[in-house]
């Protein structure tokens, strides 16, 4: 028995997320409500990523249509220059008539998710011999749909993984047969680091700057410098956790604390993510390996800062005073982290620690988010805060805009996303792993032991 050709009905949401979403269904149809129309238009305003999205969807709609075209017929989905999607052979159908459900429907109609529903039971009706599918990255519209028995699906195409455990780790485990299997080409030292070159078997991945960690608790550890076809090169990587190689005061604690001082001291290194759960050490390690790079060996100018900023609780309302100023609720993180690195400060007393951080202060520039666009950063140390509340699209926006000399580090907890429709596959900080993962000057370390505070351990391990 054939399969039955695909309708595909979108809601709103998903034009609002991602405006390209109508070029990804391939060869099937795709139908707009007249509701969905509507709410585009009434979203169009503003210069949040929502509006941009819109008025971006908003014109590959009107770069479709054309005069005299009968839009009962359908539009052809073709593709804009540039977008490079591979769109399929599909058309566009748009609500050209009234809709009717049969009386179907169950719930208040004037609502607009209840005006999609009611386009999908019609369609239904209209063309029994296509499965009607909705689209949507709202959840509750999805259990509705459901009960109305239409067939209901999320958004996949946004997805950089299927499945959060696919993830990258940065981190690889190894036994004493790795050496066996794995037999040693040559090894040298180089202005004081060793070096292995190892045969790399056939089916054995490797990704640049990947860390290794012999089993043991003296276990050698290393990072994956080159990655040859039939070789990989092997950099034995620098123990920071003895005091005469701490970084601004801060030693290393555990195995993968001393791999992201490593990645994170790398000038080598453009762009590095951290990820893990609070207490990992993720934005005092950054922040040690910025300073002592800032004003110890002056690669980079300054540190600058930003986040994204989402409300875990109410909203406080509008804030006033400057630009920093307004961020300054959003960076608790960092006044907490800048007083564990000058609380070791104590030779010169408060006078000293009053220098220090006015110092600090002068070299550490906060940022708002909505204001990246258009700049370029020169020379620059950027941290990323809460990474994971990111689109890929403003991901995409922060890195690029990264001049000459300026290292990018993104931090996040992939588990604690804030942003609506956003989730662990869909989030920019996933896309920013799994897309740099294969580039030489990009590193990337998952933390898994916390470090804060035996009541903070026992408390994210039984709460």
């Amino acid at each position: 028995m054939a399969e039955k050709a695909r309708l595909y009905l979108l809601d709103t949401n998903v034009l609002m997320h991602d405006p390209t979403a109508m070029f990804r269904f391939a060869e099937h149809d795709i139908f707009l409500p007249m509701i969905v129309l509507e709410e585009l238009d009434r979203s169009k305003k503003g210069v949040s990523e929502v509006a941009r999205n819109v008025r971006q969807a908003s014109r590959f709609l009107g770069s479709m249509m054309r005069p005299g075209d009968k839009l009962e017929n359908g539009v052809p989905l073709n593709e804009p220059e540039g977008l490079n999607l591979k769109a399929g052979t599909g058309r566009l159908y748009f609500q050209t008539e009234k809709l009717d459900n049969g009386g179907d429907l169950v719930g208040d109609r004037g609502l607009a998710d209840n005006e999609i529903l009611l386009a999908a039971l019609s369609l239904s009706r209209k063309f029994p011999d296509k499965q009607v599918i909705l689209v949507s990255k709202d959840i509750n519209l999805r259990i509705k749909a459901t009960i109305h028995g239409i067939v209901a699906e999320d958004y996949h195409n946004d997805r950089a993984l299927d499945d959060l455990s696919l993830l990258y780790t940065g981190l690889r485990e190894l036994d004493n047969s790795f050496w066996d299997a794995h037999a040693t080409r040559d090894s040298w030292t180089e202005e004081g680091r060793t070096y292995y070159r190892m045969a790399r078997q056939a089916d054995d991945e490797w990704y640049p700057n990947q860390c290794l960690r012999l089993a043991g608790d003296n276990g050698l550890e290393a990072l994956v410098r080159k990655v040859d076809n039939d070789s990989i090169v092997l950099e034995v990587a620098q123990d920071y956790r003895r005091s005469q190689s701490e970084v601004w005061g801060i030693q290393a604690r555990n195995p993968e604390q001393n791999f992201a001082l490593n990645l994170l001291m790398d000038p080598d290194i453009d762009f590095l993510t951290l990820l893990g759960t609070a207490g990992t050490g993720k934005t005092l390690l950054a922040l040690a390996a910025g300073l002592a790079q800032t004003l110890d060996e002056k690669i980079y100018r300054e540190i600058l800062m930003t986040r994204a900023t989402v409300s875990v609780g109410e909203d406080i309302g509008f804030l006033p005073g400057t630009e920093e100023e307004k961020m300054t609720p959003w960076m608790g993180a960092l006044t907490d982290n800048l007083e564990v690195l000058t609380e070791s400060d104590n030779d010169g007393g408060d006078w000293g620690r009053a220098a220090t951080n006015d110092l600090l202060a002068s070299r550490i520039k906060i940022r708002a988010l909505n204001f990246m666009r258009g700049r370029t950063f020169l020379s620059r140390y950027l941290i990323i805060d809460e990474a994971q509340n990111l689109t890929p699209k403003q991901m995409k926006t922060l890195i690029t805009r990264a001049g000459p000399g300026t290292k990018i580090v993104c931090l996040g907890n992939i588990e604690q996303i804030d942003t609506p429709y956003l989730t662990e596959t869909t989030s920019g900080l996933t896309f920013a792993v799994d897309r740099f993962k294969h580039w030489r000057h990009a590193g990337h370390v998952t933390l898994r032991r916390g470090e804060r505070s035996r009541l903070a351990d026992f408390a994210s391990e039984t709460l």
